[in-house]
């Protein structure tokens, strides 16, 4: 096992490690002095801006205008440093915590301070089987993925003569009416009616069929009743067929299951489905809570105390979407906001300071894109859509995207897409890309004969470490290997 440790080194600047590389560790490394040492863990090398992912899969922006690499976002904070590891558990009375590096073996990292902003994870609600066919949205691998499964869908349709098939193709079910779920089935029909209207011989994009699940009863339900039903309204125009109420029993190849309030199932068969709804604590969360004896909820989070730390561990605090404490929304301003406290917080008593007030969120408000032209935002007591609200989105997410060169690549693009409905970056590969091995699982059983392969040995054609389809998950085509489907 390799440590960061060094037994013989005197005593040197305060030690804090943070867990995850998102917005609440992103701003807590930020905001820590140069008085204190910083080692933060993540088990990827960038920075993600997950509120546009949607716009990724859907061909608007590229992978590289929503991720930033971690050492290039922190080089002027000369006393941060960045570890590729993925934090598995965690000693409290040595104050270590125990990560595995990439390909395997493990790697310490001594801590006088822990800020735990390791995210939350997609959740199936006890039917994890779903996943291999109906794919999340938390990571770039997640975009690809649905990128390949939602133009693979296109290009599958444009070249059946089967017109039950072409419909089936051109079927989009998305389960969960949030956030991620309106703007996602926004940017399918609205890619369905312009961008690909025009491009295709055989199929016709704009027959595409989106259908949107959720168990409650209104899309974007957080918002309140009014924008809610302006939602409901301009989803209506786009095409998008709404089905509330609805609770998916069963995912398989070729569609899925829906139980209506009444009790009725009824089948779909859908080309591709796209899971955006609940999220769920990682596996780090229950270790860090058998180690602390902290309390949960029932998605896992942990709860914390007002100055955001574990009660009896005033040197563990637990940020963002993992962080639970008086009903605080998942949303990137509360990961944000309690990242700056965390690290202003450690900064303070490193200085010999009084630790900082307990932490009080400031409510800036929350905005959602649904079509070109058209967003709602909540702020307080101010909600508006339509057009302006439209306006403030581009503002707030502007703002918040990190780097100059991610801001201005978004506004260029943004303007080429909105303006001339062109989207450049659609392309996918069938080679897995997404979906290859996990990096950190050492050993992996070979599709091809059951012995363990390396992470890096070479997938020939027709193998996949990991299952998965090359399209969208369904029976194989002439000329295709039988598909293995996974997210």
């Amino acid at each position: 096992m390799t440590s960061l440790a060094d037994s013989g080194a005197k005593p040197g600047p305060r030690r804090v490690v943070i867990i995850g590389g998102g917005f609440g560790g992103l701003f807590a490394a930020r905001a820590l002095g140069r008085d204190v040492s910083v080692t933060l863990v993540d088990r990827a090398h960038h920075h993600l801006f997950q509120p546009l992912l949607y716009q990724c899969a859907t061909g608007i922006l590229s992978e590289g205008q929503i991720a930033a690499p971690l050492r290039s976002v922190l080089k002027r904070n000369k006393n941060v440093d960045c570890a590729m590891a993925e934090v598995s558990g965690i000693d409290t009375d040595g104050r270590r915590v125990i990560a595995t590096r990439p390909g395997g073996g493990q790697i310490e990292f001594p801590y006088d301070d822990l800020i735990v902003a390791a995210g939350m994870r997609q959740s199936y609600f006890g039917h994890d089987e779903f996943a291999k066919f109906a794919p999340g949205m938390k990571t770039i691998a997640d975009v690809l993925t649905i990128r390949r499964r939602v133009f693979g869908a296109f290009e599958m349709a444009e070249t059946s003569d089967d017109p039950t098939e072409r419909r089936r193709w051109l079927t989009f079910a998305l389960v969960g009416a949030g956030p991620t779920g309106v703007e996602l089935a926004g940017q399918i029909r609205e890619l369905a009616t312009k961008t690909l209207r025009a491009e295709y011989r055989k199929a016709k994009p704009e027959e595409a069929r989106v259908l949107l699940f959720d168990g409650g009863s209104a899309p974007l339900a957080t918002f309140g009743e009014k924008l809610s039903g302006k939602v409901r309204q301009t989803l209506d125009k786009l095409g998008v067929e709404m089905h509330m109420g609805s609770i998916v029993t069963d995912v398989d190849a070729t569609g899925l299951s829906v139980r209506d309030h009444d009790g009725a199932v009824a089948r779909y068969d859908v080309g591709t489905v796209l899971w955006t709804a609940g999220v769920e604590a990682p596996a780090f969360a229950e270790a860090l809570a058998k180690a602390t004896g902290a309390k949960t909820d029932r998605a896992g989070r942990i709860c914390v105390q007002p100055d955001l730390t574990i009660a009896g561990h005033p040197e563990i605090s637990v940020i963002g979407d993992l962080m639970s404490l008086d009903k605080l929304p998942g949303v990137a301003e509360v990961a944000m906001q309690g990242g700056l406290y965390a690290g202003h917080r450690i900064r303070h008593l490193a200085a010999g300071r009084e630790s900082a007030k307990p932490f009080h969120y400031r409510d800036l408000g929350s905005a959602a894109y649904i079509s070109r032209g058209n967003a709602v935002m909540s702020a307080g007591p101010l909600q508006i859509s339509g057009f302006p609200g439209w306006i403030a989105w581009l503002f707030i997410h502007i703002a918040f995207l990190t780097g100059y060169r991610n801001r201005f690549g978004a506004i260029l693009t943004w303007w080429s897409a909105f303006t001339r409905d062109r989207r450049r970056e659609r392309a996918f590969t069938m080679r897995q890309v997404g979906v290859v091995a996990d990096v950190y699982t050492a050993v992996i059983p070979s599709a091809r004969s059951g012995e363990p392969v390396t992470p890096d040995e070479p997938v020939t054609p027709g193998q996949s470490k990991t299952p998965d389809a090359a399209i969208p998950a369904q029976p194989a085509t002439p000329g295709e290997p039988a598909p293995h489907p996974r997210a």
